[in-house]
């Protein structure tokens, strides 16, 4: 069974439902890392308009994607709870809500004209700006509706699926995006429009395949999916209640390192390449974080569901220790290799126009090296949170931080002070201090261990031997 909180039972449980997880972020990361390395070599323009415009793209993508993904939590806990048969219809809740998202995205994606001009770039990096927000706010709906269906297979602890599925899009992409932007084989040359138009099909793709997994019988038979497509108000609420707040996390997140970048860009376009290449290299441990945050979400949520509280403890306990490993060998090969890391985002003659890049790029690498400890540790605090449901005072202290750490004083001191690229960079690793501090104190308070999300009444019946659900999810990915 599943009531596992011995220590390498735990080990092995988080490896089981993290790593591909973990995975996953990182073949997303390498999509990403691989698109801004052809478009930095293409043009600095291009690469100078595409953090920017992509991170605030992703922006509103994410905060859609990611209360359609949350529906992982809800299946632990009701697969954890004996309740496989609210797994399908909460499944449809996460479509339909996807179906409303890209809607929302459209029209946003059309008003790129508008919310570029606030930003106060070149004209020459504007354009590029608004050419790559638009094309991934028009093409989001079927990524939106993906993570609803890794939600599905998270939620399961089956998270191979979803590694299976992101390292084809990646395969796909490297080779897409690299013709498009170039221009090589059949494919014209369109430069960041072919960076965004890669990635666009990619997730089209992927939801397809996505699709055609959750059609197979097995899943039909166990989780009754397409008997359950009907719309239910009062789940679709229930889910909305705790999605929300969850996704606000990331939003906010993601929304002051965005605002960061922004007002960074006023300081000069040699700070915001510079900020660019940084964000990018940071990726490289805040993708596979979020990854292990998802999957302590669902391991989370399984043991609430069925009332084993120590069984979360200690999924917590091997998610922090696995992930402190990974950041503490990336943080020194940052520390060690600062030059060669930064020196992939440069051209071969890139000569004096990259020269500060370089420079304060060694500099900032050192400092980001630093602050992951604390931003791996966050996100596993983080995922516990979230799979017990305690989603609205995660969004009330990232609200906070961002407001106190990042947003206000980033402004003020640029717009206002004259302040520069490492005052700004210090104002980012206090708003990670801050946040690691705020959720470990509500975690080691202990309230989440009392929430529940799954409805009073057949909430800890254990799945019987005999039913189909127990014996898919005891057995594990």
């Amino acid at each position: 069974g599943m009531a596992c909180f011995t220590p390498s039972e735990s080990l092995r449980a988080v490896l089981q439902v993290s790593v591909p997880l973990m995975l996953s972020m990182a073949a997303v990361t390498v999509m990403e890392f691989t698109d801004r390395i052809f478009l930095s070599n293409y043009d600095l323009n291009a690469i100078a308009a595409a953090m920017p415009a992509g991170m605030l793209a992703f922006l509103f993508i994410l905060l859609f994607a990611n209360v359609a993904a949350y529906v992982n939590v809800f299946i632990a806990q009701y697969v954890g709870a004996g309740q496989p048969g609210k797994v399908g219809p909460v499944v449809w809740q996460g479509l339909y809500f996807s179906l409303f998202a890209w809607i929302c995205l459209a029209v946003l994606g059309l008003c790129g004209p508008w919310i570029f001009d606030w930003s106060g770039h070149p004209p020459a990096i504007r354009e590029q700006e608004v050419i790559y927000f638009r094309i991934l706010c028009l093409g989001a709906g079927p990524h939106v509706a993906a993570n609803c269906c890794a939600g599905f297979f998270a939620g399961l602890g089956r998270t191979r699926p979803i590694l299976l599925l992101n390292l084809i899009g990646m395969v796909v992409n490297i080779p897409l995006d690299y013709a498009l932007i170039y221009g090589r084989g059949p494919f014209p040359e369109l430069g960041i429009r072919g960076a965004a138009l890669a990635t666009v099909a990619c997730w089209a793709l992927i939801f397809v395949l996505f699709l055609l997994l959750m059609a197979h019988p097995q899943w039909q038979r166990t989780y009754a999916l397409w008997r359950s497509r009907g719309l239910r108000w009062r789940m679709a609420r229930r889910l909305l209640r705790y999605a929300l707040p969850s996704a606000a996390q990331m939003f906010l997140d993601m929304m002051a390192f965005a605002v960061f970048l922004l007002v960074v860009g006023r300081i000069g376009r040699e700070e915001l390449a510079v900020t660019n290449v940084l964000l990018s290299i940071n990726s490289l441990t805040y993708m596979p974080s979020v990854g292990f945050s998802v999957g302590v979400s669902t391991l989370v949520g399984r043991a609430l569901g069925g009332g084993r509280v120590a069984e979360a403890r200690a999924a917590v306990v091997a998610a922090r220790r696995l992930l402190l490993a990974y950041t503490a060998v990336l943080a020194a090969v940052f520390m060690v290799m600062p030059e060669t890391i930064i020196g992939l985002f440069i051209p071969s003659d890139g000569g004096q126009a990259y020269a500060g890049v370089l420079t304060h790029g060694r500099i900032l690498l050192r400092l980001v090296a630093f602050y992951v400890f604390f931003d791996c540790q966050y996100m596993v605090y983080v995922g516990a949170l979230k799979g017990a449901g305690d989603t609205r005072f995660i969004m009330a202290s990232i609200a906070l931080g961002a407001l106190v750490c990042m947003v206000a004083p980033v402004t003020l001191g640029v717009l206002y002070f004259g302040a520069g690229l490492y005052y700004c960079w210090g104002c980012a690793a206090l708003f990670i201090l801050v946040l690691f501090g705020l959720t470990a104190g509500r975690y080691r308070h202990g309230r989440w261990t009392r929430m529940r999300l799954v409805e009073a009444g057949g909430a800890s019946a254990p799945l019987s031997a005999s039913d189909p659900a127990s014996s898919e999810f005891r057995q594990g990915p």
